[in-house]
């Protein structure tokens, strides 16, 4: 739990309501959103009742909060994510025509990754992201491109963060992680096999802006049985350098 609700303002209530919202839980009754955002009962249904009416929430016949689609609206107008997306996807589309498997987008949020687009395979290996998810930056491919390239304090800090497993092949020692970063700087990739989930193996490159900054990575997520990320690699590296260049002359 956070500070009590006494010493919280309005807005920090409001934001508690909202982020009492996961995947796992989607639709909350008034008493399971006051408890999980730790507001009082009345507290919760009048800044709730706010929501609704705005359209940041919804709520169901069967009395449940779920989240509204005017707060998606809103979400979707983030400008990493909106230009982001808008110079990706033609490319993403053609990773996906070659391969058929899953091409996934991701940006750094801090210590964390979000997945702002994804195209999946109909037939591909299940993954476990989603748009508008976070995830850790050591697991997984694009996670790695990004930490790889972030600032030295941010790395230095997840270094010094508890590292966890996700599946036995997971990279949990820091001085591991430490050398696995370098080896992504060097190649211009990174390969997450099996880090996540036994079955997937990513491979990941990264994006740049008109100031030679990563900014995003862009995966491709592949059953781990029989794949060769050196094969993968030049494919996913050319989508990335795409989608680069139009980031750099977005005009055109």
């Amino acid at each position: 739990m956070g500070r009590p609700a006494a010493g919280r303002s309005v807005t920090a209530k409001v934001l508690a309501l909202l982020e009492a919202f996961t995947p796992e839980a989607q639709a909350l009754t008034l008493t399971e959103l006051a408890r999980r955002a730790d507001v009082s009962l009345p507290t919760a249904h009048r800044r709730a009742m706010e929501l609704v009416a705005w359209g940041a929430l919804e709520r169901g016949p069967d009395s449940r909060f779920r989240i509204g689609l005017r707060l998606w609206e809103v979400a979707s107008l983030a400008p990493r994510g909106l230009g982001l997306r808008e110079a990706a996807m033609p490319f993403m589309e053609d990773l996906y025509e070659v391969t058929h498997e899953n091409v996934q987008l991701a940006v750094r949020a801090g210590l964390e990754l979000v997945f702002v687009e994804r195209i999946s395979g109909r037939d591909a290996v299940p993954v476990r992201t989603r748009v508008g998810g976070r995830f850790a930056l050591h697991a997984t491919g694009v996670g790695l491109v990004l930490l790889a390239h972030a600032p030295v304090e941010v790395q230095e800090e997840m270094l010094a963060s508890p590292l966890r497993g996700y599946s036995a092949k997971t990279t949990t020692d820091p001085v591991r992680l430490r050398e696995v970063l370098a080896d992504v700087r060097r190649r211009g990739y990174a390969v997450s096999d099996g880090q996540v989930t036994t079955d997937a193996l990513s491979v990941a490159a990264p994006i740049r802006d008109a100031n030679d900054e990563v900014v995003a990575a862009v995966s491709l997520v592949v059953r781990a049985d029989g794949a060769e990320p050196a094969a993968l690699a030049p494919l996913v590296r050319t989508a990335a350098r795409g989608i680069t260049r139009r980031l750099a002359s977005p005009v055109g």
